[in-house]
């Protein structure tokens, strides 16, 4: 073989080395996100379905796919899915795979998860850290967070739009870190089409960056990511005019009168901030204070495109209050409980904790270790601790776990910067551990078991005995959750339920309907006096708990907590 053969040879060789490289480079932070996402679906956070708010989006999804069903329905009849793709997507891929509702919403969050993680991963990337340490503030935000006051997570527990916005967003924060203007724009675009309240901070924020002045090239580069927004709008307009089933127009500029406030305060206070417990007033500015301490501490590896997102998205978050006291609670806007703004807030708390994360990497690179360990208190303080101080002030195990994983973490970045030999082990070590460690040491249950045999034995009974138009009416039940079980299992219609009042935020006429239906049946308490008018409301059966059997009555069916009775 000649000189000239070998020299071609082990260049062939060298470059599909580097090839092999490169892909290796991006093929271990790939498993490693994947097995991030795994882990928040079957340890912690966890997810559920049919116990919160896919017990509203469930029958709408399965009346839109078969008119046939819910005929009677309330939440069927009134629609809100209009502006959302989130209906859609789920029908048309029911129908591709063959698979069932509840399969594909949990595909579709699963995916979903997996880039919102992706997305701080880019994030702390752009902010200097290197793969394993991106990877490490990844996995902290992976633990979730939960946003009390507004009532909203990090990361949905169920398959709901916001759950499928939020993580978009992420991604398009991370992808406009890099410059990936058009990438960030399109996914942002999407989240709109899924979720259009959930964007407006990002888009608020992009505008304002796309604004400022800047080298031509880059200003190119920045109104190139605005053409998907573009497409977003027409796309989700076109598709709102498709939508059936929808029998009372948005409102877009009246007023909350007094009777659907007072009923809006009943079954949704979280939009009304003098409803909040006193603390959150004090929890979210202290976690906006700790991000300015960190963002000053590591400003120096900030780009401009990366510095309108970590300040502008917590600075909109914190005005989100003010806003929401003085355009619903002062001026009584109607469009506000829709829009949710203080939800907003969310950015407060995912982008301190991230911020804490970089700014702990920064401390240990200085040696200044107890500085590291304070700013990691406070990363692992957000999922332990729903309210934050409280930490201190109301001293529990997260008060010894918050340190314990902080001081894990630590060494994991002194080892990782020191590359010493055990860096591996310790940087999993701090990655993984907390996910089993929060919810066993820490004693954090997200959300309660609410499916039981009994309530599946029940939704058996009547989905292969009763008329697929039978109305059920559960009016013992008070706030409890399992009617929605019921509904969506059963394929049947519940006359009312609590869970299912959470519409009054969307529909004055639907909210009207829903309080007169809860009111004349009892508010969730059983009325025998009432069991009369149960036929003439359409009511079908009324379901009981076992503890509350009728004497000198036969019920048409029961198990060892329910009992099933036809109206007299």
């Amino acid at each position: 073989m000649g000189q000239a053969a070998i020299g071609q040879n082990t260049g062939a060789v060298a470059a599909g080395a580097k090839k092999t490289g490169a892909a290796a480079r991006y093929v271990w932070p790939g498993a490693t996100i994947l097995l991030l996402t795994l882990l928040t679906f079957v340890q912690f956070p966890g997810r559920t379905f049919l116990q919160s708010d896919t017990q509203i989006y469930m029958p709408i999804l399965e009346r839109l796919g078969n008119p046939a069903l819910f005929a009677q329905e309330l939440l069927a009849r009134h629609p809100h899915t209009s502006f959302t793709i989130y209906d859609e997507s789920a029908l048309v891929l029911s129908r591709l795979t063959g698979l069932s509702l509840e399969t594909v919403l949990l595909g579709e969050q699963f995916v979903f998860r997996a880039l919102g993680i992706l997305g701080i991963f880019l994030l702390a990337c752009a902010l200097r850290l290197s793969t394993r340490l991106a990877l490490l503030a990844a996995a902290t935000f992976s633990l979730g967070a939960t946003i009390a006051g507004p009532t909203v997570l990090s990361i949905e527990y169920e398959p709901v739009p916001r759950a499928f916005a939020v993580p978009l967003l992420l991604l398009a924060i991370g992808l406009a870190a890099h410059g990936r203007d058009l990438g960030a724009g399109a996914a942002a675009s999407v989240a709109f089409l899924y979720h259009p309240p959930s964007v407006l901070p990002f888009w608020i924020v992009y505008f304002a960056l796309t604004l400022w002045p800047s080298k031509p090239s880059i200003m190119r580069r920045r109104i190139l990511g605005l053409i998907p927004i573009l497409v977003g709008v027409i796309a989700l307009f076109a598709l709102s005019r498709l939508q059936t089933g929808v029998s009372e127009p948005m409102n877009l500029f009246g007023r909350v009168d007094p009777e659907l406030e007072r009923l809006q305060r009943m079954r949704a206070p979280y939009n009304w901030l003098s409803m909040w417990q006193p603390q959150w007033f004090l929890h979210y500015p202290l976690l906006w204070l700790a991000s300015l301490l960190a963002y000053r501490r590591i400003r120096d590896s900030v780009s401009q495109d990366v510095r309108f997102f970590l300040i502008g998205l917590p600075l909109l978050g914190m005005l989100s209050m003010p806003a929401t006291w003085l355009l619903l609670e002062k001026w009584k806007w109607i469009l506000i409980p829709q829009l949710q703004p203080a939800r907003t807030l969310l950015f407060v708390t995912v982008l301190a904790s991230l911020m804490a994360v970089v700014a702990a990497v920064r401390a240990c690179e200085r040696r200044r270790w107890w500085e590291a360990i304070l700013w990691f208190t406070l990363v692992f303080a957000i999922p332990t601790k729903t309210y934050v101080p409280g930490l201190i002030t109301e001293p529990g195990r997260a008060t010894l776990l918050a340190p314990a994983l902080a001081l894990l973490a630590g060494v994991a970045v002194w080892a990782e910067l020191g590359k010493r030999r055990w860096a591996t082990a310790s940087w999993a070590a701090a990655a993984l551990l907390p996910f089993f460690l929060i919810p066993w040491a820490g004693g954090v249950v997200n959300y309660p078991r609410l499916h039981t045999p009994e309530i599946d034995s029940l939704a058996e009974w009547a989905r292969a005995n009763t008329s697929q138009d039978a109305v059920f009416l559960f009016p013992d039940a008070g706030r409890e959750l399992y009617p929605g079980i019921f509904r969506s299992k059963a394929l049947r219609a519940v006359y009312v339920d609590w869970k299912g009042g959470g519409q009054v935020n969307f529909m004055r006429e639907f909210a009207m309907e829903w309080q007169d239906r809860w009111q004349d049946t009892g508010a969730g308490r059983f009325r025998p006096e009432l069991v009369p008018s149960f036929r003439a409301r359409g009511i079908d059966y009324f379901v009981l708990k076992s503890e509350h059997a009728l004497k000198g009555r036969t019920p048409v069916w029961s198990n060892s907590r329910f009992l099933v009775y036809e109206p007299w």
